[in-house]
C-alpha cells in the first residue's frame, strides 16, 4: 500500500534530521534563508550548498560548493532544492551519486522536474515537488 503525499510529508517531517539546502542564500530577505532558519528552529540541521558562497558560514553552518563536497559523515537525508527547474536534474543525479543516506528529494514552490523525480523514485528516494517544508511541516507537528 502506498502512502499519500500528505502521509509521506508527515513521515519526512518526523524522520529527517539533516537537510542539504541547494541554493541557500546568505541574504536574510531571500525565501531560502527564511526556510532554512525556520527548519533550524524546529531542530533540523541545514547544510548550505551554494558555489558562490562556498567556505563562508550561513546560519552557523559552513557553505559547500556542491552536494558532492559535503562529507559523507554529515548524514544528509534530504536535499531541498531552491533552484530553477532546469537545474534539478543535475542536482538529483549528484545527490543520488554522493549522498549515501539520502531518502528525500524536495523541490520548492514552482520547481519541478518529473524526469529527475522518476530517477530518484527508481533509486528508492521519496520525492516531493512544488512544495515548501516551512508550509508543510507545521501541518504535521
Amino acid at each position: 500500500m502506498s502512502m499519500t503525499e500528505d502521509e509521506e510529508i508527515a513521515r519526512i517531517a518526523r524522520e529527517v534530521r539533516v537537510i542539504a539546502m541547494v541554493g541557500l542564500s546568505p541574504n536574510q530577505e531571500r525565501p531560502s534563508w527564511g526556510v532554512a532558519r525556520f527548519l533550524q528552529a524546529q531542530g533540523y540541521r541545514v547544510i548550505p550548498v551554494n558555489p558562490g558562497h562556498a567556505g563562508r558560514v550561513i546560519l552557523g553552518e559552513t557553505v559547500y560548493p556542491s552536494l558532492s563536497a559535503i562529507p559523507a559523515d554529515a548524514g544528509v537525508q534530504m536535499v531541498d532544492i531552491f533552484r530553477r527547474s532546469e537545474a534539478v536534474g543535475s542536482i538529483v543525479d549528484e545527490a543520488l551519486a554522493h549522498l549515501p543516506r539520502l531518502s528525500v528529494i524536495w523541490t520548492q514552490l514552482g520547481v519541478r522536474d518529473d524526469a529527475a523525480a522518476d530517477r530518484a523514485r527508481r533509486a528508492g528516494v521519496t520525492v516531493v515537488q512544488d512544495r515548501c517544508p516551512k508550509i508543510e511541516f507545521p501541518r504535521h507537528a
